[in-house]
């Protein structure tokens, strides 16, 4: 019997006949192999898809933690739990391992997210598990944004945080704002984004004039009716050092005797008496004879009272003769003689007395205190300018800082805005945004604090709003630091404007919002520098950050961008009712304009309450409190990272 040398497989090829078990069988095991790895595939997919996304939300999650302290322990845990809530409800998977790392702190953080899933049907073949790994990252893409700080520098702002020793409030905001800067220019790097800031640092007016000045001298009144003093005077007859003429002379006469002149005594005897008797034939020795030879001479002079003076002097030399008794050698009695000489004077002055010329002197009086027209032309410009407002109506000597009383307005109890109405009711100039100044109504004035005083009476009371007084008070105005328009700022400049804030004064949110609004307005008379064009051609975000450490507080004593409201009533009808709720009324109506031209409006109250008017202010979900200085830094920093519009960077 022959042998077939031949291997099946070469029967089965040659072999036409019984072949198609044999090949559906070695089909069916390819074809398992091809689903199976396609089930497989899928499923993997699907949990790579899932990865991925929690690896996004992680590193995402991980750079809105990011603050001044870098990709710190409390970021990268805000990635880590972000990632495993994203990832939950996976199954059929090992757990995940979430890696994540900054090479710039913070900057950018990238992630690495792996885990592995068990097959199906490729565990036929031997391929039990699958390994599924992702990238990711995040980092602060910057879009162009302007950042107007409208910011609270009164009082309060020295006072600490919280208890004694803790820091003071201005402190923690120049900080805060430090710090805001730094996260900005960080997102900055490696972008050509553009940010730019401005500032309205406010109390109970603002610093704004010499913005006005520069954009146009005119919108600046040249005069400004304020609650002032004038100096009154009162004509006063003095003499001069000048002689006009002289009274007639008044005469003195009186006689006056020169030095006696005396002769030798010479015996003379005589039948005289005995000695007890002498004196009775003694010759006359009292009378004086002239001996000629008279003289007269006259002179004029003047004393040191100006009086003019004539003196004439008559001078008569006299002679006599004098005996006396005189007892010698005890005998005999004699009598002694001499001759004797004088000078009579006779002294005749008459002494003018001098008439000075005399003039009409104006001297100062008081002060009257009133209401009053004041020139600001020369004082606006920046000039040193001469008042007569010092001691006894000595001059002072004082220069704009550059704050202003606002534009006229109307006192109303019931003020608001609408996109249809705009603000009501009509004559709000101060609330007007965009408008630049068409008449004296619609013009700024110059705020001067030396010329502005309170009427009080002679025991310090008040006096009503139209009395004149003698007597007054200085109002206490005080001016912050000046505002600033958008600019682009390096980090040296901006620290220097956050250092140079100074806290005083009064609390009013209206006047700080006001300005915030006109700087920051796309359609305002400082339109030109707000759309500016950033180099990169891209939109540009708008943001007001609003903070304040208080409520309102007015006053209407002091001098604020209303004047003297005591006096001026520009806001209330009294000088004081509602003065507070009035300004709120302001306030809330300056935010409405504000939000309505897409300026996102953002609110931090600083040791305070978030009262209603400030919540209503902000844009949704754009209010925070803060007790604390990291309270307030936390604050900037999330609004950092909503003005750096956090992305996503694969």
């Amino acid at each position: 019997m022959a042998h077939d040398h031949c291997g099946w497989l070469t029967r089965l090829r040659d072999c036409g006949e019984g072949n198609v078990f044999p090949l559906t069988a070695a089909a069916i095991v390819v074809l398992a192999g091809l689903v199976g790895g396609g089930v497989d595939m899928s499923r993997a997919y699907l949990i790579e898809n899932r990865l991925q996304n929690a690896c996004d939300a992680g590193v995402l999650a991980g750079r809105k933690n990011v603050t001044v302290n870098g990709f710190d322990t409390k970021a990268q845990n805000a990635a880590q739990n972000y990632f495993k809530v994203n990832l939950a409800g996976v199954n059929n998977t090992t757990t995940p391992v979430f890696a994540t790392t900054s090479a710039d702190n913070g900057n950018v953080i990238n992630g690495v997210a792996s885990t592995t899933t068990s097959t199906t049907i490729m565990t036929l073949f031997g391929y039990d598990t699958m390994p599924i790994q992702v990238d990711c990252s995040a980092s602060m893409a910057m879009g162009n944004a302007d950042v107007m700080m409208v910011l609270d520098t009164t009082g309060s702002m020295d006072w600490a945080i919280g208890g004694s020793g803790s820091q003071r409030r201005i402190n923690a905001l120049r900080d805060s704002m430090k710090n805001f800067y730094d996260s900005l220019a960080t997102a900055m790097q490696g972008t050509n984004a553009r940010v730019r800031y401005g500032f309205v640092p406010y109390n109970q007016t603002v610093n704004v004039g010499k913005l006005l000045y520069s954009a146009n001298p005119s919108w600046i009144a040249d005069t400004n009716l304020m609650q002032s003093k004038e100096a009154q005077y009162i004509d006063v007859e003095k003499d001069t050092d000048e002689v006009e003429s002289y009274e007639p002379p008044v005469y003195k006469n009186e006689t006056s005797v020169g030095e006696f002149s005396n002769s030798s005594w010479v015996d003379h005897q005589g039948s005289w008496r005995k000695d007890k008797d002498c004196d009775d034939d003694r010759p006359d020795n009292t009378s004086w004879s002239n001996n000629g030879g008279s003289s007269s001479e006259t002179r004029t002079y003047f004393d040191g009272s100006d009086n003019r003076i004539t003196e004439t002097v008559q001078t008569q030399p006299q002679s006599r003769t004098v005996y006396q008794c005189y007892k010698k050698s005890n005998k005999n009695f004699w009598v002694e003689k001499r001759t004797e000489f004088r000078e009579r004077y006779s002294i005749s002055t008459a002494v003018e007395e001098p008439v000075y010329k005399k003039i009409i002197v104006r001297e100062f009086d008081r002060y009257k205190y009133k209401q009053m027209p004041i020139s600001t032309s020369l004082y606006k410009t920046g000039a040193s300018v001469s008042t007569v407002t010092g001691n006894d109506g000595a001059d002072e000597y004082s220069t704009w800082a550059g704050c202003i009383e606002e534009r006229s307005t109307v006192a109303s109890d019931s003020i608001s805005y609408s996109s249809i109405l705009g603000f009501t009711p009509s004559g709000l100039h101060d609330l007007d945004i965009d408008s630049a100044p068409s008449s004296d109504e619609t013009k700024w004035r110059a705020l001067w604090p030396e010329m502005a005083y309170i009427r009080t009476t002679s025991d310090g009371r008040n006096v009503t709003s139209s009395s004149t007084s003698d007597y007054g008070d200085p109002v206490g105005a005080v001016c912050p630091t000046s505002s600033q328009l958008f600019a682009s700022m390096d980090k040296s400049t901006f620290y220097d404007y956050a250092d140079s804030l100074s806290p005083n004064g009064s609390t009013y949110h209206s006047i700080g919002m006001i300005w915030g609004a006109r700087l920051a307005s796309p359609q305002g008379i400082f339109a030109s520098n707000v759309n500016e064009a950033p180099a990169n051609g891209g939109e540009v975000s708008r943001h007001i950050i609003f903070m304040t450490d208080g409520e309102m507080a007015t006053s209407y004593s002091r001098q604020s961008a209303w004047g003297v409201e005591w006096h001026d009533r520009r806001v209330t009808s009294n000088g004081y009712s509602n003065q507070n709720n009035r300004h709120d009324q302001r306030l809330l109506a300056t935010c409405a304009a504000v939000k309505a031209k897409g300026i996102r409006v953002w609110v931090i109250a600083l040791s305070t309450s978030l009262t209603s008017s400030l919540s209503t202010c902000a844009s949704a979900e754009s209010s925070f409190t803060a007790n604390s200085s990291s309270e307030l830094n936390a604050a900037f920093q999330e609004i950092a990272k909503n003005v750096g519009e956090l992305r996503i960077t694969l």
